[in-house]
């Protein structure tokens, strides 16, 4: 199992951390299984950094194998959607960009992947570029997305990644995050939303 995960998906998260310029290709990075923090789990804050971020993000659930997938065949190969947050090292991954270096270590520590409870899609109308998502925090919403903003659609990030690299059931496709991240502190309470249905809840420690 593999996580993928997409960067720069929507354009008002890509202006607040002020990257003005977006690529015709979708920005990909990976995670090792290892980031996966599912169940509930608490999230504990790692040592190593003072700036960690959440980004949620909508999570694509792969159900079958597939390579070199055509746009018009990809919904055929996912079947299931949660909330999950892409937790960010922020002040790591900023001195690795400004240093010109990999910055797999900034998103890919233990349990940076959190994800929650799988909802079929055909239960949510079917159409992963038609969701509505939040998430709260302590019971405030601090981030609202909806899938339709994505300047890359689902189906044509699994062409692309597809190209590279096989797909195979129980991979997990992190799909952007909207505007609104901001850093983590003990005690908080994160609770994520597909409509009004909760799938995520978990609390920072």
């Amino acid at each position: 199992m593999k996580i993928i995960a997409v960067g720069m998906n929507y354009a008002r998260h890509n202006q607040e951390l002020g990257h003005t310029e977006t690529g015709s290709e979708p920005v990909i990075f990976m995670k090792p299984d290892s980031a996966l923090l599912r169940e509930g789990k608490p999230f504990f804050l790692p040592d190593f950094s003072m700036d960690l971020q959440y980004e949620a993000e909508v999570v694509v659930h792969i159900c079958r194998l597939g390579k070199c997938i055509a746009p018009r065949f990809a919904h055929r190969y996912y079947d299931a959607v949660t909330v999950g947050i892409d937790f960010t090292a922020r002040d790591l991954q900023s001195r690795f960009r400004a240093q010109g270096l990999p910055w797999e270590l900034s998103k890919g520590f233990d349990n940076s992947a959190a994800i929650g409870r799988f909802v079929p899609l055909e239960q949510l109308g079917g159409d992963v570029q038609q969701l509505d998502f939040r998430l709260d925090i302590d019971g405030h919403t601090v981030q609202h997305g909806h899938t339709s903003d994505m300047l890359h659609r689902v189906d044509d990030i699994i062409a692309y990644v597809s190209r590279y690299m096989t797909l195979k059931m129980g991979d997990l496709l992190f799909t952007g995050t909207p505007a609104g991240v901001e850093p983590v502190s003990v005690g908080q309470h994160l609770q994520g939303y597909l409509g009004e249905e909760n799938v995520l809840d978990f609390y920072i420690r």
